[in-house]
């Protein structure tokens, strides 16, 4: 089974970092007597944070880039809070690799330290 599916497509378990990161919104920080004074607003949200892959081939890692061309995904992905997994609407962050190899055209055919972000977009 996939660590983390977007829009269907199983990617391959990330090699380092896929950091799960749960935020949660206040409508307000700390008065003048450094009290916290806010509430909670809306749902937590939910990161996947630092994914990288120490080496991908050429097509997969563009395979899972186009899964990003829409920008807004449908990301199933581990939920550390319920143990379960999770499906929500997120977005990508920068996406980088590191080309290390190349045809005879110059073309990269593999790539190292693929690395992306996922962050949610908050829809309920």
């Amino acid at each position: 089974m996939a660590t983390i599916t977007i829009n269907g497509r199983e990617f391959p378990a990330p090699d380092i970092g896929g950091n799960l990161v749960v935020s949660t919104n206040v409508s307000a920080g700390k008065n003048a007597k450094g009290e916290f004074i806010g509430q909670k607003v809306g749902r937590d949200q939910y990161k996947v944070d630092a994914l990288q892959w120490k080496f991908l081939d050429a097509k997969t890692w563009a395979d899972m880039l186009r899964e990003f061309d829409k920008f807004v995904v449908t990301a199933k992905i581990p939920d550390m809070v319920n143990n379960r997994f999770l499906t929500i609407q997120m977005y990508p962050g920068n996406r980088t690799a590191t080309p290390v190899e190349f045809d005879i055209s110059g073309m990269p055919t593999r790539y190292r330290d693929c690395k992306v972000n996922i962050v949610d977009c908050g829809v309920n």
